[in-house]
């Protein structure tokens, strides 16, 4: 199965980059200005990057937590940008791992679900570079 996968490790405990991931606070501090977390089962993981366009092309809209092990797992349906129409309302998914190893944080992030054709191919590339782009904002916000 085709995936993205992403590694860093943080100089921080887990329960720092658990919290980055699933407060809006946290959410707020390196990834999106604005968005809405709900940490639980179905709760929305949205994030909103592009303000000026209307509801519902402004980011991760519609998208949900699907699974969560506080400190351990945090899984969400995520969406193409708006400049792919054709799969933007084809939910792919991501899945990340957080592993503790005394005072650092292992986290793993797997992004899954891809279709084929031209343009899941370039919602994939995006994300491919997208994902390094959220690592190193994290790692600055720490």
């Amino acid at each position: 199965m085709k995936s993205i996968v992403k590694k860093i490790t943080l100089e921080v405990p887990v329960k720092v980059i658990w919290d980055k991931w699933t407060t809006e606070g946290g959410i707020k501090s390196f990834f999106a200005k604005k968005c809405k977390v709900q940490l639980e089962i179905g709760g929305a993981f949205e994030m909103y990057f592009l303000l000026g366009n209307q509801q519902g092309l402004q980011g991760s809209e519609g998208c949900k937590i699907l699974s969560y092990l506080p400190e351990k797992m945090l899984s969400f349906s995520w969406n193409a940008p708006p400049e792919y129409p054709t799969v933007r309302g084809i939910h792919t998914w991501v899945v990340l791992l957080f592993k503790e190893s005394g005072a650092h944080t292992e986290l793993t992030l797997t992004h899954l679900g891809w279709g084929t054709g031209e343009e899941w191919d370039k919602v994939y590339a995006y994300f491919e570079n997208a994902w390094d782009f959220v690592f190193n904002k994290l790692k600055e916000s720490i």
